[in-house]
């Protein structure tokens, strides 16, 4: 049977501008960043979605190789719902899509974003600039497992769960990599970066293999790690995990993005996270060097998985 949420639920799935995405690293972690749900969910078939590009990034790799996803509405901020409803959403469950959708499933998407950021730029050059950020738009759509809702963006107390109950069994310590667990990239930097933007996320992957995404606070920026205030219910103990800290405009107009793979020791409500990898970008708040930008980022991007092979891997069984 379809998982069925209720209305103040349904109102946050359906407004929020952005969310935070997880998928599952093969070596056990998790992946974090940020894509558009705008407004993309189906209550009676028990679905959630989000658009993404093929030129962008890997996740879409990931997520067919391993499907269980985490979606975390986090966030009211230039939203179209109820900014009085402040609750924090965490869906999970398993992720598919088609990597040649038809144009049909494009044009109805292209009216859902409207309400959250306006009318495409349209003409004979912004047409082509944009056909890979456009055309080549991949729809995933989420069977939902479970749906997690706390009362507050904080996620404090005790949530309430649609379909499949938590497991009451914490997942247990992973072993450290091989090369060891302390920082391989400046922590202090990435910390002093992700302390700066008003939103963090932890991704995690459960007992049960489905990624967690939580919010946490940055307390401090050291030589040895970033230290971090997460909420109760995050695992004790060592795990590879993935934090992302990001900030955006209306009508994503103005986007800044700090995404870190590494290490997370947890004791108690304070964790010690240890950067492995880093990656990010700011965007300036000008929709037209904004489309500039996403023309050539796409370009490139779908230039590159098709040198290296991803497209025709994704479009295979």
């Amino acid at each position: 049977m379809p998982v069925v949420w209720s209305d103040e639920v349904d109102d946050v799935l359906g407004g929020d501008l952005t969310c935070g995405v997880a998928y599952v690293t093969p070596a056990g972690g998790a992946v974090v960043t940020a894509v558009a749900p705008v407004g993309l969910r189906d209550r009676e078939r028990g679905t959630v979605g989000f658009t993404t590009s093929l030129g962008f990034g890997r996740k879409l790799d990931r997520m067919k190789a391993q499907p269980k996803v985490a979606l975390a509405y986090h966030t009211r901020e230039h939203g179209i719902g109820d900014r009085h409803n402040q609750r924090y959403i965490l869906v999970q469950g398993v992720a598919s899509f088609d990597p040649a959708p038809n144009q049909q499933l494009l044009e109805e998407i292209g009216e859902r974003v409207v309400p959250f950021m306006g009318p495409p730029q349209r003409g004979a050059f912004w047409d082509r600039w944009l056909s890979a950020y456009y055309a080549d738009r991949v729809v995933v759509t989420v069977a939902v497992t479970r749906v997690v809702e706390w009362l507050d963006l904080a996620a404090t107390g005790r949530p309430k769960v649609y379909g499949t109950p938590l497991s009451a069994d914490q997942a247990v310590p992973q072993t450290p990599p091989k090369k060891g667990t302390a920082p391989r990239v400046d922590a202090v930097k990435n910390g002093e970066r992700a302390a700066k933007l008003p939103y963090r996320l932890l991704g995690y992957r459960q007992a049960d293999g489905f990624p967690a995404v939580l919010p946490v606070d940055v307390t401090a920026a050291t030589p040895d790690g970033i230290r971090l205030r997460v909420p109760a219910g995050v695992p004790q103990g060592g795990r590879r995990a993935g934090l992302l800290a990001h900030a955006y405009r209306a009508k994503l107009i103005g986007l800044e993005s700090r995404q870190n793979t590494g290490w997370l020791e947890v004791d108690g409500t304070e964790a010690l996270y240890s950067p492995h990898t880093e990656a990010g970008f700011k965007a300036p708040p000008n929709k037209t060097v904004l489309l500039l930008a996403n023309g050539f980022m796409a370009r490139r991007g779908l230039a590159q998985a098709r040198k290296a092979g991803r497209l025709e891997a994704l479009t295979r069984d």
